[in-house]
């Protein structure tokens, strides 16, 4: 039988990410966003917010409208409350997560407690054609629903996707993404096969990470790492790291994009955008 011989991913692109003001005077960093989509796909945006300043957040995002995507907001530290035009209402706490499917429409709202700090992402992610005015919905991940992937040399945690057998808890999702939060204890090291065909992007958020072919990320430098080509991430530290490992296989189809309303034509944008202004963007 013929070996098969795997290619490791090496570092493609690096993105340091640009402050940005947000919501109702957020600020917080964006890692990528529209210009970056070609390469990105199926990934959107994707924004850090990292601040031990209340001033910084706590005017939070108040109600504003989405469709064509999924939002996956991701707590480190800190509470964000939310709640949406489902009805739905709750509080994210640390290592928990909302999973927003905003599909035909949804308005919602998120609003972080004053704290000593908070640090989170929100990756938004986009929906295939043929999804783009599913039923929208939403689930509610707390840090107790997390798989989790640990020996001598890592710790993951798994959101969405599986390693070594755990499957993390959000799944059958349209694009079906691996979401992992990936701690690499000092000597340690992390690898994983994902299909080549997968945009693998990592985002740094403690030291250093080096790869096979020498080549090293640095959390003070570069905070976003985009993968080049390949069926097998292997990554190592000497003093320890920590990063999210997402991951999805590109859907190649057009975007129009405004905003908060991610569609496929300039037409379904101007459409969404005339249903907000005249109050029948909400669907029953």
């Amino acid at each position: 039988m013929d070996e098969v011989l795997m290619t490791t991913r090496t570092i493609r692109k690096t993105y340091p990410g640009m402050a940005t003001l947000e919501g109702a005077g957020v600020q917080l960093t964006r890692i990528f966003s529209q210009p970056d989509v070609e390469e990105l796909d199926p990934f959107l945006l994707l924004d850090l917010f990292d601040s031990d300043n209340p001033d910084d957040y706590q005017r939070g995002f108040p109600w504003h409208p989405h469709r064509g995507i999924e939002t996956i907001t991701y707590l480190i530290e800190g509470e964000i409350e939310h709640g949406d035009s489902l009805g739905n209402k709750g509080v994210i706490r640390p290592l928990g997560c909302q999973w927003m499917t905003a599909g035909r429409s949804i308005i919602h709202q998120e609003m972080p407690n004053p704290k000593e700090r908070i640090l989170g992402t929100q990756l938004w992610l986009n929906l295939p054609r043929a999804n783009k005015m599913t039923e929208p919905a939403y689930r509610d991940i707390q840090a107790k629903d997390l798989a989790v992937v640990e020996d001598e040399q890592m710790h993951v945690k798994i959101l969405a996707g599986t390693f070594r057998g755990k499957t993390g808890p959000v799944k059958g999702t349209y694009v079906d993404p691996i979401y992992f939060d990936v701690t690499i204890h000092a000597k340690g090291k992390f690898e994983i096969d994902i299909p080549a065909e997968e945009k693998v992007f990592l985002f740094l958020l403690e030291r250093i990470i080096q790869f096979p072919d020498g080549s090293i990320a640095n959390v003070e430098e570069e905070r976003g790492v985009l993968l080049s080509e390949g069926d097998q991430v292997m990554v190592h530290s000497e003093k320890g790291a920590r990063f999210l490992l997402i991951a999805g296989k590109p859907l190649h189809e057009p975007i129009a994009w405004g905003g908060p309303i991610v569609m496929n034509t300039q037409e379904e944008l101007r459409h969404a955008f005339k249903e907000i202004q005249d109050g029948d963007f909400i669907k029953d």
